[in-house]
């Protein structure tokens, strides 16, 4: 068989690939710590999983609206007004079958031979992968330690020529943690006035996974962007549904039509059953949301403590989402020798820097969404396993 030419370029998420390794090393008996996976450890709340299953007997088993129920629509209105303080039509709300199906859309309507396309590095590995596969130029926005892995807002506006038709930003990020603060988010919007071809897209998947204080700036509280800004967000996160498969994305009006229609081409209509336990999980209680993001920000405490204990790591504190992105440059170790180390003579699955991009050499992401018991115990065997023999 001769596959396209295309598909030599199209990229994966070494996070699943380290994964199977892990699981594969387990089936011979091997005890793994899993630090790898951006995946809660917590099962689904409760009144979710009721309405998923109370959803099955109630017989909802046939195709819904294309781009999903109009209560859901309705629901997620009533979310960001809620987190965000903007206000959306629900027409222009497009529930996909996970946060990916929204960034690929976005990056495939936008990303052509002769564009370019600027993006978070170190950043999530499925942006450079399909803005390659889409025939796009890749940009790369230049995510520093020392500026708490924040881009400069300046710099990324002097990136952009007449070829830039898409921007995508991620805030809180993965894999470093890192924010964008309201004053950067305010000056590149600024700046965007001077540049009304460029779209953005805006993952924010983590918005409520934030901590010491921190507030979420969303891009759709930026009235000057109303028009040519795209926001994807869903369940998988906040809500620990990661095998449920289910996001949505905020589109202009414009062109929510179109993003549509990939999805009638591809996936033809997000799972019934569980767009209706998604509903309940917007409008139902919000305890467990807090518990699960409380949680978090103890053993970011502590991955952060042990982290930095570990002789050649440095590890800045992480803001949002449940990733640690220390530098291993100490160590004289580079990221990927290190990530085959740790798993096959520690025990300990975690992922190198440069799964996330070029800018990643010399760095390590940690995921702290697993037991305080098994991070200690995790980063106790990558310790001993960088002491001299």
């Amino acid at each position: 068989m001769q596959l396209a030419h295309r598909m030599s370029v199209l990229g994966t998420e070494t996070a699943f690939e380290v994964f199977a390794k892990a699981k594969a090393l387990e089936a011979q008996g091997r005890d793994i710590v899993h630090l790898h996976i951006g995946a809660p450890d917590f099962r689904t709340p409760d009144n979710i999983v009721e309405a998923g299953i109370k959803a099955l007997r109630d017989g909802w088993h046939k195709y819904t609206p294309a781009n999903g129920l109009p209560e859901l629509r309705e629901a997620v209105c009533e979310d960001i007004l809620r987190h965000r303080g903007a206000t959306v039509h629900p027409d222009d709300v497009l529930i996909a079958p996970g946060g990916k199906p929204t960034m690929f859309y976005a990056i495939m309507m936008f990303g052509e031979p002769g564009k370019e396309i600027l993006y978070p590095n170190p950043g999530f590995p499925i942006y450079e992968s399909v803005i390659h596969w889409s025939g796009a130029t890749p940009v790369p926005i230049e995510l520093r330690e020392e500026t708490g892995f924040c881009f400069d807002a300046e710099r990324v506006l002097a990136k952009i020529t007449p070829n830039t038709s898409l921007l995508i930003l991620n805030s809180p990020a993965n894999p470093t943690g890192g924010i964008v603060p309201r004053a950067e988010l305010d000056a590149l919007v600024a700046g965007l006035e001077q540049h009304p071809h460029v779209t953005v897209l805006s993952d924010e998947i983590y918005s409520r996974l934030l901590y010491d204080g921190e507030e979420h700036v969303s891009i759709l509280q930026y009235e000057s962007l109303k028009d040519r800004a795209i926001l994807l967000d869903g369940w998988s996160k906040t809500y620990a549904m990661t095998g449920w498969r289910l996001g949505y994305g905020v589109w202009p009006a414009s062109i929510v039509a179109d993003a549509e229609r990939i999805q009638i081409n591809s996936t033809s209509c997000p799972n019934a059953v569980t767009q209706v336990a998604a509903i309940e999980a917007l409008r139902g209680p919000q305890d467990a949301v807090e518990e699960m993001r409380s949680a978090f920000d103890e053993r970011r405490a502590i991955i952060h403590e042990e982290l930095n204990a570990i002789p050649g790591f440095r590890c800045t504190m992480p803001k949002g989402a449940f990733y640690a992105f220390p530098s291993t440059e100490g160590t004289g170790i580079s990221s990927r020798d290190l990530e085959e180390r740790f798993l096959h003579e520690a025990g300990v699955a975690c992922l190198s820097g440069t799964s996330f991009g070029a800018l990643g050499e010399g760095y390590m992401r940690f995921s702290y969404a697993n037991s305080i018991e098994n991070i200690r115990e995790g980063l106790r065997r990558v310790k001993d396993s960088l002491q001299p023999a």
